[in-house]
């Protein structure tokens, strides 16, 4: 069964939050009126791709993920994603084009460490070229990637595109462990 174009811009614009949310919350964020966005949300529930895990909330599924592309993650790719040296696929931070910048990241991990330290302008620098996102991908996060890719077409910059990159590093090493079978410490 095909999708709308505007139930798949609600489904991606779900796969963005970690917790359920509000209808409303996605009618301002993908700018359609609210019974539109409502009416569809009922519908991708029908469909599978959605679920209401309480009343008046609502998250992407498994199906919902595999709808958009986005293919399970094994084991063992987790447990790279995290912890693995990926020295030959490290991500190396610029300022601009021929400013290396001395940091780099071999896994998740490490690219959160260093995204909440390095200078706001590399972040800026990458974001607008899709190289986080191209990182993402060539080492096999293929739904961090797709998220990166959300995140770049809403046009954020500076502290705020630091922090959302933060968030959402975090919640999906927090993922990548719970699929690792790592123990999941919170704060």
């Amino acid at each position: 069964m095909s999708l709308s174009p505007v139930k798949f811009e609600i489904l991606e614009d779900l796969l963005l939050h970690e917790r359920s949310v509000k209808p409303i919350q996605v009618s301002k964020e993908v700018g359609k009126e609210f019974p539109s966005v409502m009416m569809h949300i009922i519908g991708l529930t029908r469909m599978g791709y959605a679920i209401s895990p309480e009343k008046g909330y609502y998250t992407i599924t498994h199906e919902g993920k595999k709808r958009l592309g986005l293919p399970e993650v094994t084991k063992e790719l987790a447990r790279t994603l995290l912890v693995g040296k990926l020295h030959d696929k490290a991500f190396h931070f610029y300022l601009g084009l021929n400013k290396p910048l001395n940091a780099k990241a071999y896994n998740l991990q490490t690219f959160n460490a260093q995204l909440k330290r390095i200078q706001v302008d590399s972040i800026d620098f990458h974001m607008k070229r899709g190289d986080f996102e191209a990182w993402f991908k060539g080492i096999g996060d293929v739904e961090l990637a797709k998220k990166t890719a959300l995140i770049q077409n809403k046009h954020l910059n500076g502290e705020t595109l630091r922090r959302r990159l933060q968030i959402m590093t975090v919640n999906r090493c927090i993922a990548l462990a719970k699929i690792a079978g790592y123990t999941v410490v919170t704060k």
